[in-house]
């Protein structure tokens, strides 16, 4: 939505005047900002209280996710130095999923310096999707291995908290690398079943089939967070070998591992998959049918792109 920068200045000033209900239909006006227009927000945003900085901040990550064409990433960087760690969590989950790699250096300087274990934890995955940009050569050099080193400084970093280092290893975990693969290997190995969980994560974005053999033993795990885990990084992996042992889960006792074995077999397709996923969508319950026909949907498009066009 385009506006007269005065009429948008008056907006922005009205979203924040906390003696009126929050406008929702005005946020739109928060988008595609020019930098008169996100230093005016600054002013104003800083002398703002805090419960309607939440109120905006959360409202804006929800019509981010609901309106792609909707760009709220200056604000969200602009919220990065937010002295409420709320505030500054909320911007960075706004900013997860971006794709400009301007954003980087903001990015690694929160995971750095940012005083919230809760804020550099959501930095990393946000920085996973830049990762993986990175290894698969869409990304310049430098901005690669300043990702690769940040993360690495953080999982060597014996001060930092579990949390930090796990989501720190997923973001990690796409760069083919042995000292990515020793790493993932180091947190398996850990009894923490949360650490655990995250290696297991890690090795399908690795995509490195030697992870196979591990990822089918945790298949049959006894804590339920494994088996989901290890089903979706089947997936990722794309190993037919694996088909066999997912079929097996879909009569899993817990309902997210049924639907994560369902997804991986519409990532690995096959005509063992295929065949498996038709007999689902005859299920007697309506979870298993849909996921079922979801996979369906996406083997075919991995076959033909085009054929699931209107």
């Amino acid at each position: 939505m385009t506006a007269e920068p005065s009429l948008r200045i008056q907006h922005i000033s009205e979203i924040f005047d906390s003696s009126k209900p929050l406008n929702n239909a005005q946020l739109v006006y928060l988008s595609d900002l020019t930098n008169e227009e996100l230093k005016f927000l600054g002013e104003v945003w800083a002398s703002a209280d805090t419960s309607r900085r939440h109120q905006v901040i959360s409202k804006l990550v929800h019509l981010r996710e609901i309106d792609f064409k909707l760009d709220f990433s200056g604000v969200f960087t602009l919220c990065l130095h937010d002295p409420d760690e709320t505030v500054r969590t909320q911007a960075i989950f706004g900013l997860d999923g971006e794709e400009n790699y301007l954003l980087i250096t903001p990015l690694l300087h929160a995971l750095k310096e940012d005083g919230s274990t809760e804020v550099r934890a959501a930095t990393a995955i946000a920085l996973g999707k830049f990762a993986l940009l990175g290894e698969l050569g869409k990304l310049p050099a430098h901005f690669k291995n300043k990702i690769y080193t940040a993360l690495l400084e953080v999982l060597d970093n014996r001060l930092e908290t579990d949390g930090v280092k796990r989501r720190a290893l997923e973001a990690i975990s796409p760069f083919n690398l042995p000292r990515v693969k020793e790493l993932i290997e180091q947190t398996y190995s850990n009894n923490d079943i949360k650490l655990k969980s995250s290696a297991i994560y890690a090795m399908g974005r690795n995509c490195d089939p030697s992870w196979l053999t591990i990822l089918i033993t945790e298949l049959n795990s006894n804590e339920a967070e494994i088996r989901y885990e290890a089903a979706n990084a089947c997936g990722e992996l794309g190993e037919g070998e694996a088909v066999p042992h997912l079929l097996e889960l879909i009569k899993d006792e817990d309902n997210q591992v049924q639907k994560a074995a369902i997804k991986a077999l519409g990532e690995i397709g096959g005509e063992e998959a295929k065949q498996a996923l038709n007999k689902l969508t005859k299920n007697s319950q309506p979870r298993i049918r849909q996921a079922a026909q979801s996979a369906l949907e996406e083997i075919q498009y991995c076959e033909d792109p085009l054929s699931l066009q209107p």
